[in-house]
């Protein structure tokens, strides 16, 4: 679930949501005062600009492109060597039966949220890898600038991917500030 459903939940259906926790989330493409594409690397920029001209013209780009391994950090190559491996088998799956879904993912990045972060009245606790190039950590520090109850927990040395290994600690997190 990418973090904005998650925030999405917790602004629109306040009565259901007791705290959340978004990993390496991007903030809204319309954020004020935020440079959207600063940090992210070239390719990912590359599709995500693609993304604000269509589907049709985003279909065209990821047919034309291979995916770039280099938006990813030394720390991500080898969390996805190791403990994390299995993800990018999953990865895999859901793409052989074509882009689609990455598609309607990156059509996503760039449209109107429908409802404002500040809106969420929820614990929210935004984890981010500091040298994430996919998702920049700016656009974490932008959204716990806006939604009241948000706590950051910006990781320095991890990535995209890596940062996955506090999970648990977020996990423990989520079990203490929904009860």
């Amino acid at each position: 679930m990418a973090a904005w459903h998650a925030l999405a939940c917790g602004a629109l259906l306040r009565d259901r949501v007791s705290a959340a926790v978004c990993l390496a989330g991007l903030a809204p493409f319309d954020a004020v005062g935020l440079d959207w594409f600063a940090g992210m690397a070239a390719a990912g920029a590359a599709e995500l600009r693609g993304s604000m001209a269509g589907r049709a013209a985003l279909e065209r780009q990821l047919a034309s492109t291979e995916f770039d391994f280099e938006q990813f950090t030394p720390a991500d190559h080898a969390a996805l060597a190791g403990e994390w491996t299995w993800l990018s088998r999953v990865a895999g799956k859901g793409l052989e039966a074509g882009s689609g879904g990455m598609v309607d993912d990156d059509l996503a990045y760039v449209a109107p949220w429908g409802f404002d972060p500040s809106q969420v009245s929820a614990p929210v606790l935004l984890l981010h890898g500091g040298q994430d190039r996919i998702a920049p950590p700016s656009h974490d520090e932008g959204l716990a600038g806006r939604i009241r109850a948000a706590e950051l927990w910006q990781r320095p040395d991890d990535g995209h991917i890596s940062v996955l290994s506090a999970g648990v600690a977020a996990l423990d997190w989520l079990q203490e500030h929904a009860a």
